[in-house]
């Protein structure tokens, strides 16, 4: 009978070792998650406690240029939310899938090239932190933006968030945008100024209209597509209104 030639390996050995390890990134993850999360829940507390939301929201509607929701055109409020956050009514302040896909992209770019940040998220993020992107200032702008949510509608968020944005050229929320780009006030903007307008707090450097009104009819563009893919305006009326253009 031929000598037997069964071969001894250390798979079990190799995968007690692998699994081991698994577990042990896997805490290592957990404990940088609590750490991190603790402290975004600190900055989000400290904010809070430094401005309470209803004082946040007086200090918007007593500064110049406040404009009611009611007075803003239509048109206007569906373009903001086309463009900044197509889901806006419908999650609770944290849009899972707008972070995951950003995630993925800022992987694949290898820096931060997209946020995912809801409409809430921006105003939490303008109003109680700064712009640096760091692990805890974008859990304490989650927090600060679920507890918005359950604090304010959907459209006095709305309403605080277009009334304190940037347009650019020192104009700072959508009345003051209106007079100063447009000689108007919100409730008289056209089609193509709401359009405009709903483009520009995205790179108000980039974008402003003393500077560089064509990238800003670039970014208008954007804003029609996002309104059409919205189901907002049907093809002909976005060609409509970019080609007749702002104060058309």
């Amino acid at each position: 009978m031929a000598p037997s030639t069964q071969r001894t390996t250390p798979d079990r050995p190799v995968a007690r070792l692998v699994g081991s390890l698994l577990i042990f990134a896997i805490i290592l993850v957990a404990l940088a998650a609590t750490f991190f999360v603790a402290r975004g829940f600190n900055q989000y507390r400290e904010a809070l406690a430094a401005l309470p939301l209803d004082e946040m929201e007086q200090r918007i509607e007593v500064a110049s240029g406040f404009t009611p929701i009611q007075e803003l055109p239509d048109l206007y409020l569906q373009a903001v939310v086309a463009v900044e956050d197509h889901r806006f009514y419908a999650h609770p302040g944290f849009d899972a899938i707008a972070t995951g896909r950003a995630l993925v992209n800022d992987l694949k770019a290898g820096a931060i090239v997209e946020g995912g940040s809801t409409i809430t998220q921006q105003l939490a993020k303008n109003q109680y932190f700064t712009q640096e992107q760091t692990i805890e200032r974008k859990v304490a702008e989650v927090f600060m933006a679920l507890t918005m949510e359950q604090h304010f509608t959907k459209r006095e968020i709305l309403e605080l968030y277009v009334n304190s944005i940037y347009f650019g050229d020192g104009y700072e929320g959508i009345g003051n945008a209106s007079a100063g780009y447009f000689g108007k006030e919100p409730q008289e903007l056209d089609a193509g100024e709401c359009t405009l307008l709903a483009g520009i707090p995205n790179a108000p450097s980039a974008y402003a209209l003393s500077e560089n009104p064509d990238l800003a009819r670039q970014r208008q563009y954007q804003v029609l597509k996002k309104l059409v893919a919205y189901d907002y305006l049907d093809e002909a009326d976005a060609r409509r209104i970019g080609a007749q253009g702002a104060g058309a």
